[in-house]
């Protein structure tokens, strides 16, 4: 009897100690564990799934990497050097500060894998000069700022892609050549709408750049410009793996930050490494949790429920994908975004394998979908940052906010249904 209502009971003791204050990840350890005791299982099985799922798994080794390489970057000066390059790039056009905003925001995202460094990094500096002298609306440049850095987790490297091929085994570095496409989407889709907008409303187009200054300005910027490169030229040529290109940009990073800028000493490194290791923990409690709570997930044929569900509908792809954004667009609103990835996207991959969905294509909608309730109000995460780190009102942003989600929600149509568009690269370079 009381094993029938084990997986109830956990249900109900995850919300309860998560609505109490309880870190997400402690309460999927707890409420798993407490399943396990009910249902009568082992529970040093809670134990084995973290070391298997957690520590035994080489890609895993990829995300305190790539945190570590986005932290560099931003106690560093690097991101003015590339600041100085977008300004140079797309500075006159219509709207010039709002482009180089999601310009930089495109490099930056090379480096960080993250939307939340972006926003705390470049995106706290572009806000505040987009904003000085009253040149932009501060509704707008928030905007601006918080809709840009989406590209981050989009844009090759990306901590969530390593998330998402942790639980479908997935090739990473398909994911992340999957992305550029996208990523690229987003950018020229954006830099339009500013360019409107700025013929509308008036906004200023920032003063030339002599044409002699140019060259030494890109040549400032092309270190931390071959990142990203070097990442994919790596993983493409086979010279390292996903993982290994992980540590490859966290050494890069550190090598220009230290010995090529001189822009970070002794006291910031360790600023540095306090912030990576407090980060990490997060993550990894997270990902320990994910792991049991998806044993028991398993263990109770919860996806096999999930894909009769839908199979009762005899959905084709157009609904089911429909059946998904619309929930996912909802819970990023509300959820951060490591949680969806492991608890809530594991219930759905079965049913996108039966129904022939490229599960590398699926991973990048997921992504894409996810980034989009990163700047949804009223939970809008990267609202509430811009809010804290630059003191723009949060009315003021969700005023402008709304134009750019529709924009995104377009696009996510288009990648949505047309797979081509994030395949066509891995094809070409031969990951699928």
């Amino acid at each position: 009897m009381i094993a029938s209502i084990a997986l109830p009971l956990m249900i109900a003791i995850l919300i309860a100690t998560t609505v109490m204050g309880m870190p997400l990840g402690i309460s999927m350890i707890v409420s798993s564990i407490f399943y396990l005791i009910l249902s009568g299982r082992d529970v040093g099985l809670a134990a084995e799934m973290v070391l298997n799922g957690v520590f035994g798994n080489f890609v895993a080794l990829a995300v305190p990497l790539f945190i570590f390489a986005a932290n560099i970057m931003n106690a560093s000066r690097i991101s003015d050097r590339l600041l100085s390059f977008a300004l140079a790039m797309v500075g006159r056009l219509p709207g010039g500060l709002a482009q180089v905003n999601i310009f930089t925001s495109l490099l930056f995202s090379g480096m960080s894998g993250s939307a939340v460094s972006d926003v705390a990094g470049v995106g706290k500096i572009l806000t505040n000069m987009m904003t000085e002298g009253d040149r932009y609306p501060r509704g707008f440049a928030g905007a601006v700022t918080a809709t840009s850095s989406v590209v981050g987790p989009i844009f090759p490297p990306s901590i969530p892609m390593v998330f998402y091929a942790l639980i479908s085994s997935t090739s990473v570095g398909a994911l992340f050549l999957g992305g550029v496409v996208p990523a690229l989407m987003v950018v020229v889709t954006l830099g339009v709408v500013v360019g409107i907008a700025a013929k509308l409303r008036g906004f200023p187009i920032e003063p030339p750049i002599p044409l002699r200054a140019i060259p030494l300005i890109i040549l400032r910027a092309l270190p931390p410009l071959m990142m990203p490169v070097i990442l994919l030229g790596g993983i493409y040529t086979g010279a390292f793996t996903p993982t290994e290109a992980a540590a490859v940009s966290a050494f890069y990073a550190l090598l220009l930050a230290v010995f090529a800028y001189r822009s970070i000493g002794l006291k910031d490194f360790l600023q540095v490494v306090q912030a990576t290791v407090r980060t990490t923990a997060v993550v990894t409690i997270v990902l320990c949790g994910a792991f049991i709570f998806n044993y028991v997930v398993t263990v109770e044929r919860v996806p096999q429920a999930v894909f009769l569900y839908f199979d009762q509908f005899e959905l084709n792809v157009v609904m089911f994908f429909l059946m998904i954004n619309v929930p996912y667009l909802v819970l990023g609103c509300f959820l951060d975004v490591s949680t969806i990835m492991l608890v809530i996207t594991p219930l759905f991959i079965p049913t996108a394998a039966a129904l022939g969905i490229d599960l590398h294509h699926f991973g990048i909608v997921i992504v894409f979908n996810m980034m989009i309730g990163l700047i949804t109000p009223p939970y809008g995460i990267l609202l509430f940052i811009i809010k804290a780190l630059n003191g723009i009102p949060l009315g003021e942003m969700i005023r402008e906010i709304w134009l750019f989600i529709a924009v995104l929600i377009a696009l996510l149509m288009i990648i949505t249904y047309v797979p081509a568009l994030s395949l066509w690269l891995p094809r070409f370079a031969g990951l699928l």
